[in-house]
Order: C-alpha cells, then structure tokens, then sequence
C-alpha cells in the first residue's frame, strides 16, 4: 500500500514539472498580444555588413600649411630694461615725500626733498655778496680804463668776485643733492621712508622700475657658440598667458661658465601694455629653423606601426591607412614631412574601430 502511495506522488510530481515546462511556449495564456516578443529583439542582428552599423562616426581635420619653428630650448628670466634703488646723496631730514606707492613718473620729476634750509641761507648770502662784488668790479673796469686804479687791484677784485660765484655754483650743487629725482621714466614701487625720517645715503627710499621693454636672459649649450647668434629670434612662453611671445636677440656673454658649460644671452622684447613683468619665469625657444608651409597634425592621430607611422584618411567615405614620414613635434603636433597632401582629411577619433576601406561619417573639427 505504502509502495503503490509513494508511486503516485512521484508520478504526479513529474506531471505538473512537464506542465509547467510546456504551457509558456504554447502561448494559451497570451492576452491582447501583451506577450509578443519585442520586436527590436526578435530582428537579426545588424553585423558588419549590415546598413548603419558599417558606418563609423568620426572626427576629422582638413591638413592645412601652418608655421612651425624649431630650436633650442632653454629656461629663461624677463629682467627690466633700466631698475634702481632710490637713495639720497647727503644726510638729512625727509621734509617732502611727492610721489605715490605704484605711480608712474617722468625723468628729473621730484620725488623726495631733503632739509636744505641752511644751505638756502647760505646761497642767499652768497647772491648778495655777488650782486655787491659785481657792481664794484664793473666800477674798478671804468677806473682801470682811465688808469685810475693798478690793473694788480683790478685782478685781485676780478679774483674774489670769481670766489664767490663758485661758492654760489657749490651751493647750487649741495642743495640739488638734497633733491632725490627719477634718473628716467619708470614706475617707482613702495616706499621705505616718511616725512619726517633721518635718512642717510645707505638708506632705500624706493625702487624705481622701468618694464615698458624687458630683457630677456638665459643660457646654450657652448656647442653652439659657432652659430649665427646675435640677432636671432626668440620664442618664448610665461605662466598665466598661453600665448607666445617673440624677441631678438642683442646681447651675447662669449664668456662661457665653467660650471654648466654655457654662454648667456640677452634678448629685448618690447613690452606693450606692460603686461609682463620683471622677474618671471620664460620658457624660451631660440629659433633655429622656421618653415611658413609645414603640415602638422595632432599627436593622437599618428598610429605608430612597427618601424613606421601611419594615418587614417577619408577618400571619399571610405577610411585608408597611408604611411607618413615625421618629422619634429611637440606635446600636441606632429609635422609630417610626406604622405599627405594639403586639403587630405585626416582621422583623428575611432582610430581602435577603423579597418581599411570602411565607411566612415567624418565631422570636420578645428
């Protein structure tokens, strides 16, 4: 009884397992078509071959002619065309301060004033003195024409009128020392003094700047002391400003430091709006080659093939593989020297996806 009770329920067990496997796919429970298989999943597949999928979107360039330069890199510092410190020749109290921390100032314009009260007397009692001698020696010169008086005492009185106009040209002298002014055009920095202060010819004023033009100064190899130097053009980049700014060179040290076996060089670049400044840093190109027509592009274009580069073109819509020949490149470009002609469009994305002779949706970019 037992074994016929334990057939039974085996029995229904594989039953409803068959079931439960063969009513989904007789569709007897579909409702309103809620069931149907997706249509999308229910297409073949697109392949290879099939239409869209063998077109690959890509960005493209158009090779065009640009400048490039080489040469030879160094690190370079931008000084100012004229600086000084602003000291006072003679030792005294500040009794006038006439200019602004950060203003800029003519040649010869007044900037700080010394006590020159005494000198001031002294000058003073030297003109009189003058005025009274010269009115004497005018007389002396009628007397002496009549030989009135000796021409012995003529010269003695022309001696001491002498004396006394170069005591008054001295005067002149010291009290002009008591005068600190701009020795050129500049732009005069802060200032280390007040009114009132005992300065002394040791003591810094102020700073005075001229940057309207800036040199340039860095440093070659001695390998190249053979080359055309002076005169040539220099390339060079600063922090803060992405473009490239150009100077001559002027000025060449043949003196070569034993140390870094180099000679330094000085260039000028004119400096409008005086947006650079003395004392920055300048990454610096002196030129060597120039070329008005090179073809370059981008470095992630470039597939490095064995013992050769190769690009992808668009001919037509289809993409080929051509060889190039490079030559020098930067952290962005590479020049090439053949295998492309002005005008080519050159693949620059989807370069793991490409094959030869597959059409390609090129976007051209700049």
């Amino acid at each position: 009884m037992k074994k016929r009770k334990r057939v039974f329920i085996w029995g229904g067990i594989v039953v409803i397992l068959l079931v439960a496997f063969a009513v989904p796919r007789t569709g007897l429970f579909r409702l309103n078509g809620k069931d149907k298989p997706d249509a999308a999943a229910s297409s073949p597949k697109a392949g290879p071959g099939g239409q869209g999928a063998s077109v690959l979107p890509v960005n493209a360039i158009i090779a065009r002619p640009s400048y490039i330069s080489n040469g030879i890199h160094a690190a370079g510092t931008l000084l100012a065309n004229e600086e000084v410190d602003l000291v006072s020749k003679v030792s005294g109290k500040v009794t006038g301060i006439f200019f602004s921390e950060g203003s800029r100032v003519k040649k010869g314009q007044l900037l700080v004033k010394i006590y020159d009260e005494d000198l001031q007397a002294e000058l003073k009692r030297s003109q009189i003195q003058e005025k009274l001698m010269s009115e004497k020696l005018e007389r002396q010169r009628v007397l002496l024409s009549k030989d009135a008086v000796s021409r012995e005492s003529f010269d003695q009185l022309q001696t001491d009128y002498n004396v006394i106009v170069a005591d008054i040209n001295l005067l002149n002298v010291k009290i002009g020392e008591t005068e600190v002014r701009a020795p050129f055009d500049g732009v005069v920095g802060f200032r280390y003094v007040s009114e009132g202060s005992f300065v002394q010819p040791s003591v810094k004023i102020a700073h005075l700047i001229d940057y309207s033009e800036l040199k340039l100064e860095f440093a070659i190899p001695e390998k190249y002391v053979p080359q055309q130097l002076m005169g040539s053009k220099v390339s060079f980049t600063t922090e803060g400003y992405s473009e490239t700014f150009m100077a001559h060179v002027y000025a060449i040290d043949y003196n070569v430091d034993q140390e870094t076996r180099t000679i330094g060089l000085r260039a000028k670049y004119d400096n409008p709006g005086m947006k650079l400044v003395p004392g920055m840093f300048a990454s610096v190109t002196l030129i060597t080659e120039e070329k008005n027509d090179a073809i370059q592009v981008p470095t992630e274009a470039v597939v490095p093939d064995m013992n050769e580069k190769r690009i992808w073109l668009v001919h037509g819509s289809k993409a080929v593989l051509v060889p190039i020949a490079a030559g020098s490149r930067n952290e962005r470009y590479v020049e090439v020297l053949s295998g492309i002609n002005p005008g080519d469009t050159v693949i620059i994305s989807g370069l793991m996806q490409l094959r030869p002779n597959m059409t390609v949706s090129p976007t051209i970019t700049e």
